[in-house]
């Protein structure tokens, strides 16, 4: 399991949540069989969408972070519930490109530098919120924070990384995201700048054994911070037969019809790899169903 912790200032002004995605991004390699600059890719978009959903209001709320540049890697596509479990796909799993330094993955040349990144907000209401920003640089810690500056109006600083072995199994993974509130003086703006400047990347200060509390409290240093809260968090799809029937019924009787008459049909969900069977007899039912009969 991941862990996120959420610590805040004295002042209450500003809020840190920081994670360890290890386990995360080490499922989606193993579901989605991600070559290494996306398996860097996805996992930072991963983690961003966690630290984003993680602490809306409501516990049936939700985040979608979609990712869509000109690079090769296509569209990239995170969700995340209000505790900050995720679950994420991604249109070409398995990009291959050069380092663009010894160690360093190029996953702003996979997602390209021309595109949208799209945030859609699910809060129980008759319309979802949705925000899209263009792409800044395709390495989507920076493009997540121009989005929240942007779209959201809230100044932030996002920071993830995915450092890999070299059998491509994930040796750590992490990030955290500030979130300054209105009332947050320059003296704590200054604070929080000079922090950043000081603090090394998420993956080096893993390395050295820094726990993602640590972390929380490292970029609030100086504002006599406290953790707020700890949870653990996960990979986890929320698909089912139920929602697969549902989503299959949505379609209309003349395509059941169409899928009835070929047999067999499976449908596969995209997040997590699993196959839900149906028969033509089973589809014949959904459209009795979706007739009201």
């Amino acid at each position: 399991m991941g862990r996120i912790v959420r610590s805040i200032s004295r002042d209450a002004s500003v809020v840190c949540s920081a994670i360890d995605g290890k386990d995360i991004v080490e499922e989606i390699r193993r579901i989605h069989q991600t070559s290494a600059v996306m398996t860097a890719a996805v996992g930072r978009l991963a983690m961003g969408a966690s630290l984003m959903g993680f602490g809306m209001k409501n516990e049936g709320d939700s985040v979608t972070v979609k990712l869509e540049g000109d690079g090769p890697a296509g569209m990239l596509v995170a969700v995340a519930d209000s505790f900050g479990n995720v679950k994420a796909d991604v249109m070409v799993p398995t990009v291959e490109l050069p380092e663009k330094a010894p160690g360093k993955l190029d996953v702003a040349a996979a997602v390209g530098k021309n595109g949208t990144l799209t945030v859609i907000k699910d809060m129980g209401l008759k319309e979802p919120y949705s925000g899209q920003v263009p792409i800044v640089s395709g390495e989507i810690a920076e493009d997540i924070t121009s989005y929240l500056a942007v779209s959201e109006q809230v100044p932030s600083v996002c920071a993830l990384g995915v450092l890999l072995e070299k059998d491509l199994s994930i040796r750590n993974a992490g990030g955290f995201l500030i979130q300054l509130l209105p009332f947050a003086s320059d003296e704590v703006i200054t604070q929080i700048e000079q922090n950043i400047k000081s603090m090394q990347s998420v993956t080096r200060l893993m390395e050295e054994g820094r726990t993602c509390e640590d972390i929380s409290l490292m970029a609030l240093e100086g504002l006599e911070p406290n953790v707020l809260d700890d949870f653990e968090v996960g990979y986890r799809c929320t698909c089912s037969r139920e929602r697969t029937e549902r989503m299959l019924i949505s379609l209309g009787r003349e395509q059941l019809s169409e899928i009835a008459a070929d047999g067999d049909t499976e449908v596969r969900c995209h997040f997590c790899g699993k196959s839900y069977r149906f028969t033509p007899e089973e589809i014949t039912g959904l459209i009795e169903e979706s007739s009201g009969k």
